[in-house]
């Protein structure tokens, strides 16, 4: 495709922060973390800093120490999936490599992509999405038993809150009635025209993950009762999860600003991306039950009680959505800053500067998937309201990385 850079001029909404660090727990080695839509204002002169994140904890007993991965990699893009995407947001893969189904947050559909063909079958509509803003409908995530009981996750913005649903999906239907009737897993999460999070996840330990927004009230992220501005982690009914640090409780982790990108590395740790408001945006490596400062603290704060970032970047060179882990590093898709970011990790550490690539070649970029190995999935965000759309956006591509 033809290079092109696009400055998108305009209101820049503001976003959230977060922290890092890392959990072992007793049945399973485990952390988690979030994230959220476009950056604040820019900083003007500021530029990517060393991660300062804690310490990464030694070898856990009879397993070798991590391999580090190069300090720099590459980026091949292999091909375009599909085009003519309408304000794509979330992406879940099938499990049988077959197909993606990915999120139109401004229409509320969710659409079948042929990973060989790029042929595109719409579902159906998901009932109940009231898109406005930064609103619609989001993430995706399939049920961890998908291939017995074909169950798709959404997480979207309706009339009153932020809600997860879940609905059958059954291809031998005809197109646009191939989902069932949605079931309400969990609602009442804070709306807003700003800061709904909406990236969900199921991590290793089968439980659900959900990133969430302050939706513009600063206060609600520092309220643990509040479910705005955390990292939520549920059972697939909804419940709160077993070992969650605040009993009876589905909040993992609080003080997040708005929170878009979830991933695990090969050792079932969680990192989250999250927008910063006008100075920092920020990789984090979440710890259970950790405060992650926002509104008190934005990008490194090393102050006693809130939990610094991995990596930190200034809001005109990231505002980070989705996320994913490949070959070692962390990759991370920039809206406002129109660029992949990898971050190569020793442990929950950076171990090299992050690095960049695809600057200003295919616009804002929204979500990140892994494709397996060094496969990646890549989703253009152009026709948000906040791109120059060109022919053919909104884009999947196929990346190689390492």
């Amino acid at each position: 495709m033809t290079s092109r850079t696009r400055r998108v001029e305009g209101t820049k909404i503001v976003q959230s922060r977060a922290v890092s660090a890392v959990l072992a727990t007793a049945a399973l080695l485990l952390t988690a973390g979030c994230s959220s839509d476009d950056g604040g204002g820019s900083s003007a002169g500021a530029t990517s800093s060393p991660p300062g994140g804690t310490s990464a904890p030694s070898s856990p007993p009879g397993r070798s120490a991590e391999e580090t991965p190069p300090a720099k990699g590459s980026v091949k893009v292999v091909r375009t999936v599909a085009e003519d995407l309408d304000s794509p947001w979330g992406l879940a893969p099938l499990p049988d490599g077959s197909g993606l189904l990915v999120s139109s947050r401004d229409e509320g559909t969710i659409t079948r992509v042929d990973t060989k063909t790029g042929r595109k079958t719409e579902l159906g509509e998901v009932p109940g999405v009231s898109p406005a803003g930064e609103g619609g409908l989001m993430g995706l995530a399939l049920s961890p038993d998908f291939a017995s009981d074909h169950m798709v996750y959404a997480y979207f913005t309706s009339a009153s809150d932020n809600r997860i649903v879940r609905l059958r999906y059954d291809e031998r239907r005809p197109a646009g009635e191939q989902l069932g009737a949605p079931d309400t897993v969990f609602r009442g999460i804070p709306k807003g025209f700003i800061h709904n999070g909406g990236r969900i996840a199921f991590g290793p330990d089968r439980m659900l993950y959900a990133g969430t927004g302050e939706s513009g009230e600063e206060g609600l992220s520092q309220d643990r009762k509040s479910l705005g501005g955390k990292i939520l982690r549920m059972t697939p009914e909804g419940e709160p999860a077993p070992g969650n640090p605040f009993p009876d409780s589905t909040v993992y982790s609080y003080g997040h600003r708005n929170v878009q990108g979830l991933a695990w590395d090969g050792r079932q740790r969680l990192f989250a991306a999250e927008f910063g408001q006008n100075t920092w945006d920020e990789l984090n490596a979440i710890k259970p039950g950790d405060n992650y400062g926002w509104p008190e603290a934005e990008g490194t704060a090393e102050e006693a009680g809130f939990h610094d970032p991995v990596a930190q970047w200034s809001t005109d060179e990231a505002s980070p959505s989705g996320i994913a882990h490949a070959e070692g590093s962390i990759w991370m898709a920039g809206l406002r800053g129109e660029r992949l970011w990898r971050i190569p990790l020793n442990g929950t550490e950076a171990s090299a500067d992050p690095q960049a690539f695809l600057e200003g070649e295919y616009g804002r970029l929204r979500t990140v998937a892994s494709a397996g190995g060094d496969k990646l999935w890549l989703v253009t965000s152009e026709t948000d309201g906040r791109g120059s759309p060109d022919g053919g956006d909104d884009r999947i591509l196929e990346l190689e990385v390492s």
